[in-house]
C-alpha cells in the first residue's frame, strides 16, 4: 500500500496543476491531510460516492498524462543513472588518489560531482 501512496504522490507533484481545482482540493485532502472519503463528503455537504467519483477520475487523469509523457519514470532513471555516475566518479578519484595523483585529473572529477549535484537539485 505504501508503495501505491508513493505513486500516488509522485504522480500528485508532477501533473497535479493538471487537475480542475476540485479535484485538487478532494485529491490533496484524501492522500496528504489523509482524510477520509466519509470527512471529505460531510465538509463539502456531498456524497461520499461523489467524492471517491471526483477522486478517482482524478487518478485516472494523471495515470493517464503519466503514461503518455512518461516523465516519472524518466525521472526515475535519471535519478539512478546520477547515482551511478557519482559511484564511478569515486571510483576515479579513489584510482588517481591510488595510482597517479594526477591534478588534472582531480579537478575533472571534481567538475563532473559538481554537474552531478546540480542536476540533483533540478
Amino acid at each position: 500500500m505504501k508503495s501505491q501512496a508513493y505513486r500516488m504522490a509522485m504522480l500528485y507533484d508532477f501533473y497535479g496543476d493538471l487537475l480542475t481545482p476540485r479535484q485538487k482540493e478532494f485529491y490533496d485532502l484524501y492522500y496528504n491531510d489523509d482524510l477520509s472519503l466519509s470527512e471529505i463528503a460531510e465538509n463539502y455537504d456531498i456524497t461520499r460516492q461523489g467524492v471517491r467519483d471526483i477522486i478517482v477520475r482524478a487518478e485516472r487523469a494523471l495515470e493517464d498524462i503519466e503514461e503518455k509523457t512518461g516523465l516519472i519514470q524518466r525521472y526515475h532513471r535519471t535519478r539512478a543513472a546520477l547515482s551511478s555516475l557519482r559511484d564511478l566518479c569515486q571510483q576515479i578519484q579513489e584510482l588517481n588518489e591510488e595510482r597517479f595523483s594526477d591534478n588534472d585529473l582531480d579537478d575533472l572529477m571534481q567538475q563532473m560531482t559538481t554537474v552531478i549535484n546540480d542536476m540533483e537539485r533540478e
